[in-house]
């Protein structure tokens, strides 16, 4: 089997976990794979070889420059705060891309290394994905893009573009799951201690926290009571008479502040603890659906599903990390 090359450039100003933690990914498979030859090269590309400062103020350093870099199976761009605040830093790391992507098998960005993944035109009509913070600037600038906020990362064709910092990790977890399955994948994802080897479609951040950042104190401490009560019974006459406000206030009020329905809101938070649930824990399915407030499995089921598109059993299986081990 041949070794894939995996390209990450350097530049000063980059984040330097865009660059360890997608290395360590691959690193990790290599350990997990007894064979002669190394199912994956690291390299470490720049303008020049010598040290590269990071934006915490710790130095790479790299001694293959992009005139050496031979063929690239896969190419990573690390975000970094030079992507987003110096063009000529941009500018350069595009024109680059421009010029080598069409070789590679696979292009990715990591968190703002869209932002010369952008800048080089390779994802005009093409949809990706970026740090929630700046997904608003990547659609403004680049108009032809289309930017999903929420998305860990999205695969559009050969290009890969993921969220902020670890989300980097999520995507070269997917790819090594691309070339050697699911299976290698998680065991990676275990090795290197990863929460959860999430799939692309899932949120960048907890609906819960999302939420809970939109309330003023009285409806964010609702919000906060109803999380660890998710299995007593959540009606809106409950939940006003906890507010002091009549039913009808509080749910106009609440609506005001979440743009959900208390009892829309009751179930993105049981769904999203189920989900946790399902992904961290042995219990029964039946047992879940008891824990977050559903009185009926069948009901539980369809709720999950339609939420999420598969059902629980389902979830389980593709997510877990206690079914993997």
């Amino acid at each position: 089997m041949k070794t894939r090359r995996i390209g990450i450039m350097g530049y000063d100003g980059l984040q330097s976990l865009d660059v360890a933690g997608p290395a360590d990914v691959f690193a990790t498979a290599n350990n997990r794979i007894e064979r002669k030859t190394a199912p994956y090269e690291i390299v470490l590309l720049a303008a020049r070889k010598g040290p590269i400062a990071t934006e915490s103020g710790v130095s790479l350093y790299t001694d293959t420059t992009l005139s050496q870099r031979g063929l690239l199976d896969t190419i990573i761009i690390p975000g970094g705060r030079a992507l987003r605040e110096q063009p000529k830093v941009r500018a350069a790391v595009a024109g680059w891309l421009r010029e080598h992507a069409n070789r590679a098998r696979r292009v990715a960005s990591v968190c703002t290394g869209i932002y010369a993944l952008a800048e080089s035109g390779l994802l005009a009509g093409r949809a990706a994905a970026t740090h929630w913070r700046f997904a608003s600037d990547v659609q403004e600038h680049w108009k032809k893009i289309r930017v999903n906020a929420d998305a860990i990362f999205v695969k559009d064709g050969k290009y890969y573009t993921s969220a902020g910092v670890t989300a980097g990790i999520d995507l070269c977890l997917a790819l090594v799951e691309e070339d050697f399955g699911n299976e290698l994948a998680l065991e990676v994802a275990r090795e290197l201690i990863v929460y959860l080897k999430r799939s692309g479609g899932q949120l960048q951040y907890s609906q819960p926290l999302l939420l809970q950042t939109r309330a003023k104190k009285r409806f964010g401490d609702i919000a906060s009571w109803i999380r660890g009560h998710l299995d007593e019974e959540l009606t809106v006459e409950a939940l006003a008479e906890r507010a002091n406000l009549s039913p009808r206030h509080f749910n106009r009020k609440f609506k005001a502040v979440f743009g959900l329905t208390p009892a829309d809101f009751v179930e993105e938070l049981r769904l999203d603890e189920a989900r946790w649930l399902l992904a961290n824990a042995d219990g029964s399915i039946e047992n879940v659906a008891g824990d977050t407030g559903y009185r009926s499995d069948d009901t539980f089921r369809r709720a999950f599903e339609r939420r999420f598109g598969v059902g629980p059993s389902e979830y389980r299986r593709r997510f877990s990390a206690v079914s993997a081990s």
